[in-house]
């Protein structure tokens, strides 16, 4: 979250405090969660940084995902870097990366991509097979491919809008009342102050549950995409 409203829609605002480091440690601090077992004994923090993976993962083995290879460490990371870019955007003067539909097309797209061409090589028959409903009327066959593959095509974009636009709508709401608060600080009387803490601390906390929320629906939508191209 940035220092105005709008500024969490411009990657390249920067302000004295701004700490874009971060997001670069955020790389370092995902591969040192996958591979601590390496070089760590089990432990209740090791155990704790590990729950992000041991959830997606158990996602994945119940899917048809699970036939692709390497498909449940993707899910992992991609999860675990969805939570910690969503979790760091709320953080004063750092750039969310996920609120940016050009970070959130270049997750879905590759991933999406991978999937419909995997699936085009490994069972080429029951992909084309799944453009039509079983038991689908002759007449109708045409127009039901025709959506069945609208319907596919546009899967990363709503997957990129859906995480990008809530993430921006929170951090603008957040923006909106803190700039209120500011304002009752030398204006309004304590009782609206006080009433506009507590609405911000509220919303604040509501925005931390959203950013674990929007992070899993993510993952998991491309987890149940691949039960549909992995069969």
């Amino acid at each position: 979250m940035m220092a105005d409203i709008f500024s969490s829609f411009d990657d390249h605002n920067s302000v004295f405090m701004s700490m874009y480091i971060l997001m670069w440690l955020c790389s370092l601090m995902i591969l040192m969660i996958f591979n601590m077992s390496i070089w760590t004994n089990t432990n209740r923090f090791t155990y704790l940084l590990n729950v992000p993976k041991t959830i997606i993962s158990s996602q994945v083995t119940r899917s048809f995902g699970l036939k692709l290879g390497g498909f449940t460490n993707l899910m992992a990371a991609l999860f675990t870097s969805l939570l910690v870019l969503n979790l760091l955007g709320l953080v004063p003067y750092v750039f969310s990366n996920t609120s940016h539909l050009a970070m959130t097309l270049s997750l879905s797209i590759p991933l999406w991509m991978s999937l419909i061409i995997s699936s085009a090589i490994l069972n080429p028959s029951s992909t084309a097979a799944g453009l039509l409903p079983a038991g689908a009327p002759a007449l109708l066959n045409p127009f039901l491919v025709l959506v069945e593959t609208v319907s596919i095509l546009v899967r990363p974009i709503t997957l990129s809008v859906r995480l990008a636009a809530n993430m921006s709508a929170g951090h603008i709401v957040l923006g909106l009342i803190s700039t209120y608060l500011c304002s009752a600080i030398f204006i309004y009387p304590k009782v609206t102050l006080f009433t506009l803490l507590a609405v911000q601390t509220f919303y604040f906390m509501f925005e931390v549950g959203v950013s674990l929320i929007q992070a899993y629906i993510f993952s998991l939508l491309i987890t149940l995409y691949s039960d549909d191209h992995a069969k």
